[in-house]
């Protein structure tokens, strides 16, 4: 079975135009390349509130962003030597943003970094 994926919002629109059209639902997941059940809950969530945007998920808000993420390993691969204490200090002065040492480490091990990056300098 090919992975699955899940579908921006471009591809939702098509989706509820497809089933407009007519097309079968396991026809349209197939053209899409994701599951026939999220097609289904998709049509259901349309019908119930008229609308195909994501719904907000419970939980506590990243305290970063994506760009933010990205300088944050843009540092770490410049120099590799460097430790998170570093990198919170830059990212503070060019962004104003004052995070936690160990929200460095996270993002850092969230965005796999290649070998031979020195994440000892991290820990």
């Amino acid at each position: 079975m090919p992975p699955r994926r899940h579908l921006n919002l471009v591809d939702r629109g098509r989706a509820l135009a497809w089933v407009q059209e007519g097309i079968r639902l396991r026809e349209i997941a197939a053209r899409l390349g994701c599951s026939h059940s999220g097609i289904v809950r998709l049509r259901q969530r349309f019908l119930a509130t008229g609308s195909v945007e994501t719904r907000p998920r419970s939980g506590r808000p990243r305290s970063t962003t994506q760009r933010q993420d990205r300088y944050i390993s843009r540092q770490a691969l410049q120099t590799t030597t460097t430790t998170a204490t570093t990198i919170r200090r830059r990212l503070k002065v060019a962004t104003n943003t004052d995070i936690n040492e160990q929200t460095v480490r996270n993002r850092l091990h969230d965005q796999t970094l290649p070998q031979g990056v020195n994440l000892a300098a991290f820990y």
